[in-house]
């Protein structure tokens, strides 16, 4: 009975000690969260005398240290070392008081010596290490992964861990190197390679490490074709597409791919207005023959290319004849049918506004509305382009007609918005001003904002300019001079904008011509051009109305020629903080942070 009774009081005793050690470590960890480090080394002192924890001990060794007793935490550090010398951590304490008490050397022979004696456990390698990064020591860190690689024989291990360090370091050298060791092994890592390599990186210079560092690789393992997927990034990134171009066949050729990435990369050249590169990359998939599985699509693609070329007005006369030939050959062997009517639609744009051919295009699009089971919208569409050739053929009345048509059958949608704003368009073009501003007006409100921010500039260009007779007048010629350009006549809309001031000195049109032959400029690749005049608007400050569009515009120009990007990223910066109203501070946020080394996609 005795001796049940000591057992039962040895019990209590343990969950009274238990329940006790429980108190103390909420309380002690609490001081030590609240900095009052006195209270809280003698709970933790107490604990890890108890438990001998390694995280007790953490605590405990840290309260000593910014508690400044050194010689306390010496002498429990190098009792410990006695008690269990294989314990590394009980090694890198004592460095850490020598290295806070400014014995950098003392210090930097015992770290290294912990590096030495490394035990060959892939674990307790990382356990070190991470003992390194929690007092933020990373080269120290990376030093134990390095050695813990060596002693393991295996270049493979701690990889995240390196990556992770060489990013938060920005140490670029290190992190291309880390990326270029993993990715044979783990060529999933590609995606994330990319990701913050476009974020660590600041400037070409940067680019130019990782290309210089990835030729010698592939020189010496040119099988490995994680290292050519990467590279053709870097010169994307860079946007040397012919130089990415280059590289997509040689991979081609070695994979003996069916074409899918070169067409998908050819995408991407569209999207970046590298028309030139993208077409080449179609014609090499074309050259795979008729059993390619792209070669139809490639082909399509290859004279919409050639279509964007064209209209960028990069083509001759004889270019833009044989480019209509192959959107017919495309009618002629598959018909016109639903899957078709792209190929009719640009024909019959570059019949009216390349090739002077109104009838052609006029009757192409009606053809395209009699097609049989072409999709509501797609009709409306046409109707709104049928009604653009309206116009050029003099007949304002079937323009306007068709216009109100398609406004009706789609109101209150972005198709029908788009045919109430060319209605308002073709008034203000015929000089009947009132109507044109009254239909904008409407249209303000629009949900799409393309359409609201046309109607708006339309209503303010009006209402800006009929104050006076000779700003009537004025812009009765600037009404001429956007038809003349709407008829893609540019040279003639020029000499129209020109001769305003000439006709009617000091009117308030000075932004608005500026503007509209800044558009001219770009358009006929005039930059120089429609640089000096988009400077001029910007220079009007707050009095122009086109000021943020000239703003977006002009770091656009400097941002797509590669070779201002400093100067870009100003202006963006500029409009994001003088117009944050604007429909262009979404994008110019965007692009502003990508031009500033942000990851963009996160």
């Amino acid at each position: 009975m005795k001796k049940v009774a000591v057992i039962v009081l040895l019990c209590f005793a343990h969950l009274f000690c238990l329940a006790q050690d429980n108190v103390d470590d909420a309380l002690a960890y609490q001081y030590y969260q609240q900095g009052q480090y006195q209270q809280a080394v003698v709970l933790l002192e107490k604990l890890f005398n108890n438990t001998r924890s390694d995280a007790y001990f953490e605590l405990y060794f840290n309260s000593l240290l910014k508690l400044k007793r050194f010689d306390d935490a010496e002498k429990t550090v190098k009792k410990l070392i006695r008690q269990n010398p294989k314990n590394l951590q009980y090694g890198i304490a004592l460095a850490r008081i020598y290295q806070d008490k400014g014995q950098t050397d003392a210090a930097n022979k015992l770290y290294m010596q912990v590096i030495a004696n490394l035990p060959a456990d892939e674990f307790k390698i990382r356990e070190i290490a991470n003992h390194f990064y929690s007092f933020q020591a990373y080269d120290l860190a990376i030093s134990a992964f390095l050695q813990g690689r060596k002693i393991l024989n295996n270049e493979q291990p701690f990889t995240y861990e390196l990556l992770s360090i060489y990013r938060y370091k920005k140490d670029k050298h290190m992190l291309v190197q880390e990326y270029l060791n993993a990715l044979p092994q783990m060529p999933q890592l590609l995606p994330q390679a990319e990701s913050v390599l476009a974020t660590v990186f600041e400037d070409n210079s940067d680019y130019q490490l990782l290309q210089s560092a990835l030729l010698k690789k592939i020189q010496k393992e040119p099988q490995t074709e994680v290292y050519t997927k990467l590279l053709i990034w870097q010169y994307l990134q860079q946007q040397e597409y012919e130089m990415a171009l280059r590289q997509l066949m040689a991979q081609d050729k070695r994979t003996r791919d069916d074409g899918g990435t070169l067409f998908n990369a050819a995408g991407t050249f569209i999207d970046n207005k590298a028309y030139p590169t993208a077409i080449e990359a179609y014609e090499y998939i074309l050259s795979k023959g008729k059993e390619s599985p792209w070669y139809l699509p490639a082909k399509v693609e290859m004279i919409n290319a050639k279509y964007q070329l064209v209209i960028a007005g990069h083509f001759d006369k004889k270019a833009i004849t044989e480019l209509a030939a192959a959107y017919q050959a495309i009618i002629d062997e598959y018909g016109k049918s639903r899957q078709t009517i792209f190929a009719l639609k640009k024909w019959a744009n570059l019949q009216a506004y390349y090739l002077d051919d109104l009838p052609k295009a006029e009757n192409a699009l009606e053809e395209l509305l009699k097609t049989p089971g072409i999709p509501a919208t797609e009709a409306g569409q046409a109707k709104l382009d049928l009604g653009d050739i309206y116009i050029l053929t003099q007949q304002p009345w079937e323009a306007f007609l068709i216009y109100e048509q398609v406004a009706k059958q789609f109101d209150n949608q972005e198709i029908g918005n788009e045919a109430r704003y060319r209605s308002a368009r073709l008034s203000f073009y015929q000089g009947n001003f009132a109507y044109a501003k009254s239909q904008s007006d409407v249209l303000k409100a629009s949900t799409s904002q393309l359409i609201s921010n046309d109607a708006l500039n339309l209503s303010l260009l009006i209402a800006d300019n009929l104050q006076t007779p000779t700003d009537s007048n004025a812009l009765k010629m600037y009404a001429d001079a956007e038809m003349l350009q709407f008829r893609n006549l540019p040279m003639k809309a020029i000499a129209k904008l020109d001769s305003i001031n000439i006709a009617f000195p000091n009117n308030s049109l000075t932004d608005d011509i500026l503007m509209a032959k800044s558009k001219i400029y770009i358009k006929s690749n005039e930059t120089d051009k429609a640089v000096a005049a988009l400077k001029a608007i910007i220079d009007l400050k707050d009095s122009s109305i086109w000021a943020d569009d000239a703003l977006f515009t002009l770091a656009d120009l400097y941002e797509k020629s590669g070779k201002d990007n400093e100067q870009a990223k100003n202006l963006y910066q500029k409009l994001i903080n003088d117009y944050p109203g604007s429909m262009y501070t979404a994008e110019a946020r965007k692009r502003f942070r990508k031009l500033r080394g942000d990851n963009v996609g996160t």
